[in-house]
């Protein structure tokens, strides 16, 4: 029996200018070196992914596109291993840091994690 496939499809991105506002609004952080992840429950069956690498922070546009790839592959890769029914907004933690694959994987996971028990203990207390 295969796995379940690692494929990144049109319907786990996060396209909108409203999704990610409201990530962004309501959401909850958790920070390493390397990434900051912005968590948001969206009320569907699987997690949607959502990119914010700026252009003050990284001039060149291969510099950008390049760890845009990074942290595309790296959801791909552990997408199984992230809480389902979330949006997630990955951004760069430092600027000019060549984030690696690995690193930057494992913070992903473990970051998703720490965030959504942040958002869900900030809900608790409000209500």
């Amino acid at each position: 029996m295969d796995p379940a496939p690692l494929r990144f499809r049109r319907h786990q991105r996060l396209r909108r200018n409203a999704d990610f506002s409201r990530v962004f609004r309501q959401g909850s952080r958790a920070r390493s070196e390397r990434l900051v992840v912005v968590v948001l429950d969206n009320g569907l069956e699987h997690s949607r992914l959502g990119l914010s690498v700026g252009k003050r922070i990284w001039k060149s546009a291969v510099r950008r596109n390049r760890v845009r790839r990074v942290f595309r592959e790296a959801f791909r890769l552990a997408q199984h291993e992230l809480p389902a029914g979330f949006d997630l907004v990955l951004i760069p933690a430092r600027p000019r840091l060549e984030p690696r694959l690995d690193e930057v994987r494992a913070d992903l996971v473990h970051l998703a994690r720490k965030a959504q028990r942040r958002l869900e203990a900030k809900r608790a207390e409000a209500g």
